[in-house]
């Protein structure tokens, strides 16, 4: 790859800027100043600085956010903030979130440039879990846990007019929350518009509080704060299978 083309993946600048600071000897390949943006690199094994900096180049880029209620699951948005917002910090440049959370609806979200790992995540025929944490008004009966299991109207019709009722699910009873509302841990394979509520909804209970906690093998990192993020670490790629 040439030397240009590395440092523009970091957003460093236009390709005339590139050339402007590569002349005044901020870039170094393997500790020696280099001035030519035509220079070829190797990115997997030539250790390349800008500004005693070291650039580790990734092809793609992986972050786990904690979303926080009140940001929407978008790259743009005119008149909300979004989750691309919360990594400022970053090249976002081809950053997408892997899935949507309402705005109201806060926990894992994972964003990145791999588009084939955001297909295999959210591909219907992957049947890729999501546990969510749910905060209801009131109990889910024994029979309410049984339809949600073996699948309810949402009001989604097929294409002859049928109900298309959701893929069975499971639900796990927990601990009611501080204001002794009882919880529910909810594993789904679909991800329909609003398709938690909905559910809900069918047995006539309502979601106070929602959070998601994991997407395959993928979960949320309970020491990140709404809002924050980091990048995922070798074994949660590995799990992803994404070798980097």
């Amino acid at each position: 790859m040439r030397l240009d083309k590395f440092l523009g993946t970091y957003d460093l600048g236009t390709r005339k800027q590139i050339k402007e600071y590569l002349k005044n000897g901020r870039c170094t390949v393997n500790g020696v100043v280099v001035t030519k943006p035509d220079v070829h690199v190797d990115e997997s094994k030539d250790e390349i600085s800008f500004d005693g900096i070291l650039l580790e180049y990734s092809k793609y880029h992986y972050y786990m956010l904690y979303k926080p209620a009140g940001v929407v699951s978008a790259t743009t948005d005119g008149r909300n903030e979004t989750v691309l917002d919360l990594l400022s910090e970053e090249n976002v440049k081809g950053l997408s979130p892997a899935g949507r959370l309402d705005i109201d609806t806060e926990g894992l979200l994972l964003l990145t440039d791999d588009g084939g790992l955001i297909h295999r995540l959210l591909s219907p025929k992957k049947h890729v879990d999501k546990v969510y944490e749910v905060h209801l008004a009131h109990e889910l009966s024994d029979n309410d846990i049984s339809k949600l299991e073996a699948g309810v109207n949402i009001g989604d019709l097929r294409d002859d007019g049928s109900p298309d009722l959701t893929l069975p699910a499971r639900i796990e009873v927990a601990s009611p929350d501080e204001e002794g509302r009882p919880v529910v841990l909810l594993t789904i394979h679909e991800g329909r518009f609003h398709q938690v509520k909905r559910m809900m909804e069918a047995v006539g209970n309502e979601v106070l509080f929602l959070k998601r906690l994991s997407m395959g093998p993928l979960k949320l990192d309970e020491s990140l704060s709404p809002g924050e993020y980091r990048k995922l670490t070798e074994e949660e790629l590995k799990a992803l299978n994404v070798s980097e």
